[in-house]
């Protein structure tokens, strides 16, 4: 008892175990392995196991859900081509927005009585006033500025902006007013009778011509009705994500789509008279009179009313 209290005093004041202590260490080291080689072994073998069962339920559920997505686009591409059919058969103008393309976010306006961001998209990749924005989830706004290299965006909860929508379930229009907050529209002049509830799913309804129709915008996320005013009070969120988005999809409607490589491919505007002169046809070199037949063509002066420039027309108070 002596010496052990001894020992214990110089480890304590004087620390001259320390060296033994280190070796002593060092030697039953290999012991500790040894032993602790049946828990290592068991402990591997459970998280093998283990991580195996979820990837295997995890591939055999992505698989399910992936034949389900693959049913689906068939069903609507079956739709598609029906519908294209029937518009055919209408003789009515289709309402194809084909052309897309993928922008990134370069800021984001900081104002809290704006909604506005800037892309990385211009002019020079064809990009429009008025042109609208999308997400993976629904409508995100539109173009309002564009420049050569970049262009401004404004948000669908700018107080400024305004989207004519429809009720998904039974066709009822309404206007989607931007409110400033975060996620939150406003659905002004609904009358307290009306077939609206919460939940109900709002989409672009088309009308203007600025935005696609039948692309989700919001859901309606409360209903207030008072007997003693006409109107409901009715609150919408948002379907895109718009505070989360890091890119943005760019559509163009059918006819900037079709004008785009055709305006690629025109010639460029000549600098000299004899340059003008080469890139004219030679029936325009030829003297007026003998072109009598040309007098039908003002019959073709209905022309721009039938294909309205998409970029004059939209709400946006």
């Amino acid at each position: 008892m002596v010496l052990s209290l001894v020992i214990m005093f110089m480890d304590h004041r004087q620390h001259h175990l320390e060296t033994i202590r280190s070796g002593l260490s060092i030697l039953i080291y290999p012991l500790q392995y040894v032993v602790n080689i049946p828990s290592r072994v068991t402990q591997w073998a459970d998280t093998s196991i283990s991580t195996h069962n979820t990837l295997v339920d995890e591939n055999r559920a992505l698989k399910a859900k992936l034949f389900e997505q693959e049913t689906r686009l068939l069903k609507f591409a079956s739709l598609e081509s029906e519908n294209q059919r029937l518009r055919e058969l209408l003789q009515s103008a289709s309402r194809g927005w084909e052309r897309v393309q993928i922008a990134e976010l370069l800021s984001v306006d900081l104002d809290p009585f704006r909604r506005q961001m800037i892309l990385n998209k211009g002019s020079n990749d064809g990009l429009f006033e008025g042109q609208p924005l999308l997400d993976a989830h629904g409508v995100m706004g539109q173009v309002i500025r564009v420049t050569p290299f970049n262009s401004t965006a404004m948000l669908i909860t700018d107080p400024s902006h305004a989207i004519p929508v429809q009720v998904n379930r039974n066709g009822l229009r309404a206007i989607a007013l931007g409110t400033g907050a975060a996620n939150e529209l406003d659905i002004p002049h609904i009358p307290n009778n009306a077939d609206i509830v919460v939940g109900d799913l709002l989409i672009s309804s088309g009308m203007g011509q600025r935005f696609p129709p039948d692309y989700p915008v919001a859901e309606i996320v409360s209903i207030e009705r008072d007997p003693r005013e006409p109107f409901a009070k009715i609150t919408a969120r948002p379907t895109a994500r718009l505070e989360q988005a890091r890119e943005v999809l760019l559509v163009w409607p059918q006819q900037r789509a079709e004008a785009a490589p055709q305006a690629a491919t025109a010639p460029q505007a000549a600098t000299t008279p004899q340059a003008a002169a080469a890139t004219l046809p030679a029936a325009a070199l030829k003297p007026v009179a003998p072109q009598p037949v040309a007098a039908p063509k003002p019959a073709a002066a209905p022309q721009p009313a039938a294909a309205p420039h998409p970029v004059t027309r939209g709400v946006n108070p």
